[in-house]
């Protein structure tokens, strides 16, 4: 799943105040709105973030958010823990489908339209998976426009409805006259990403914990995969008789106990960012006596009556401000550190800002889009490959059932462990080494999994599926904080949406590798994967080989003054 938190880039920037803006003017509220969103920390793209429009008193506001400071701490504490639990039982379950697979096989899953084909049920279920990890990407884009214009309680209510729907179909599917297994996994991992991305804005119920609080969110999903491991250990110990329909049916609690919550104690709205508060702060609540557009016209009476109302606009501004201040507990000198922070990590990567200042159709049909984007397309069909196909792999490798369901087994307890335990490293490293570092372990690292993956040594089985497990994470976070640094947040919806569309909608060729695999290599994965390694080897080394020529060139150019601002201009 790409859904990860855009590694260096929870960021309070400290950027100097152009000056007040005057309610008659338009000039300064275009400064004001850039400030805005240079200093605001939103973890989605660009075209998600909210749209600042200004009110007649002059100052922006935004219509689908509200101030955190507004919200009891005991109850934004209770929301941030409520949607951890909900990201742990709904954010990324269809991931655990290799601990399912094996329960729906035993439950008789597609045996009706196999008659009792072993392959033909594998290529179904992995087919049901591969529509599963598509729709999970490609749904990202439709659930940040309905978060923007409808809020976070819409999203929720509408994964808890979709993850109703899935459920019941996985729980009645043979009974139903349809393929009720693939539209009812397609339902789940619909309902994921209503409720994962939903959760993002309470990173801003707490913003100097807001690193913290995406944390736990990101593990949460992560680890949400074991749900199905859990099941199916329960499974095992029932001798068989809690089923998947049972399961699916009790499961039916998790979106139920959802939609009460958000109808009651989350948020309707999305907490406002720090750029938003610090908007707040810097706003005038009344007009500024030192400015001439903001002093009122010689004709207007100033009576009692106004000056009252001016003095109960200043009382209500400083408390507001008092409020924030507190809230974001940073002083002008750690605001000054934490930028001056936050500039040395974007020198260090080499590559920040290097098309900051293109469109998004130039960045796409850059080199820097191009590679990105092909590297991403053979690591996300390998990954979600290697999930699907983990067991059938290793019993061809070793020949033994035996062997490929102990690795399996390990497998399982890995993938949400690998996500949990990687999580604060992944941040460190993106923090302090350059891009060009970063892609090369990641093609180094892409390679040697690939190199272990077969090999037929029990060693090289469970030291594949360790580096897995911790590249997974570490590699979907890298790509977003390679597009967030090289593509910017202006553009990066448009930018990043399309890497993850394209990577998602061409993870369809799983069906044709399983193909491969099973009929055409006769149920021998050594070739697949040779093939699959070869693909991500070519295009990694030609990533990592054109950006180094870039960062080096950038680098002179910074040397001799060239780079201007950051912004890519020379």
């Amino acid at each position: 799943m790409s859904l990860q938190r855009v590694g260096s880039l929870e960021t309070f920037v400290n950027v100097p105040t152009e000056g007040r803006r005057s309610r008659r003017g338009s000039a300064s509220s275009v400064a004001a709105s850039e400030r805005a969103r240079k200093l605001t920390f939103n973890p989605l793209p660009e075209s998600w973030n909210p749209v600042f429009e200004e009110e007649d008193d002059g100052r922006l506001h935004l219509g689908q958010s509200r101030g955190a400071f507004e919200v009891p701490q005991w109850k934004r504490i209770l929301q941030v823990v409520i949607m951890v639990v909900f990201c742990l039982f709904a954010a990324g379950i269809v991931f655990g489908y290799a601990a399912l697979k094996p329960v729906l096989k035993k439950e008789g899953a597609y045996q009706d339209i196999c008659n009792g084909g072993d392959t033909c049920v594998e290529i179904h279920l992995n087919l049901m998976f591969t529509v599963a990890a598509v729709a999970t990407n490609v749904a990202a884009l439709p659930v940040g426009a309905i978060l923007d214009h409808f809020g976070p309680r819409v999203c929720g209510c509408i994964g808890a409805l979709f993850l109703s729907i899935g459920a019941l179909f996985m729980s009645f599917a043979k009974n139903l006259p349809f393929d009720a297994f693939l539209f009812g996994y397609l339902f789940l991992a619909l309902g994921g990403p209503f409720t994962y991305i939903s959760s993002f804005q309470l990173s801003n119920a707490f913003p100097r914990h807001s690193g913290l609080i995406l944390a736990l969110l990101t593990g949460a999903f992560d680890a949400s995969s074991a749900l199905f491991l859990v099941y199916r250990i329960i499974y095992s110990k029932t001798g068989g008789s809690f089923g998947h329909h049972r399961f699916f049916l009790v499961y039916l609690i998790v979106p139920a106990v959802i939609l009460i919550f958000q109808l009651t104690i989350l948020p309707k709205q999305s907490y406002k960012t720090v750029g938003e508060m610090i908007e707040e702060i810097e706003a005038p609540a009344f007009p500024d006596p030192a400015d001439p557009s903001d002093v009122i016209d010689a004709d207007d009476q100033v009576d009692e009556q106004t000056a009252l109302i001016r003095e109960e606009q200043r009382e209500h501004h400083e408390s507001v401000v008092h409020d924030i201040e507190e809230l974001l507990g940073s002083s002008r000198a750690d605001k000054d550190k934490q930028a001056q922070r936050e500039e040395a990590r974007n020198e260090k990567s080499g590559v920040w800002g290097v098309m900051h200042n293109r469109t998004a159709w130039e960045q796409i049909c850059s080199p820097w889009f191009v590679l990105i984007c092909l590297f991403t397309v053979v690591q996300m069909t390998r990954i979600n490959y290697f999930v699907a196909t983990i067991r059938p792999q290793y019993e061809a490798i070793f020949g033994s059932l035996e062997k490929a369901i102990e690795i399996n087994n390990f497998f399982d307890l890995a993938l949400p462990l690998g996500g949990i335990i990687s999580i604060p490293f992944i941040g460190i490293i993106l923090d302090h080494t350059s891009t060009i570092a970063v892609l090369t372990t990641l093609v180094t690292v892409a390679t040697t999994i690939g190199i272990l993956g077969v090999l037929p040594y029990t060693w090289a089985a469970y030291a594949n599926v360790v580096l897995f497990v911790l590249y997974r994470p570490f590699y979907y976070t890298a790509v977003s904080d390679y597009s967030a640094k090289v593509f910017g947040f202006r553009t990066f919806g448009k930018v990043y949406g399309t890497i993850i569309c394209l990577s998602g909608l061409l993870n369809f060729s799983q069906s044709a590798l399983d193909y491969l695999f099973h009929r055409t290599f006769r149920g021998d994965p050594v070739p697949v994967n040779l093939l699959l390694l070869a693909l991500g080897l070519v295009i990694g080394v030609c990533l990592v080989g054109y950006v180094g020529l870039q960062s080096r060139r950038l680098g002179q150019k910074r040397e001799i003054g060239g780079f201007v601002n950051g912004r890519g201009e020379y």
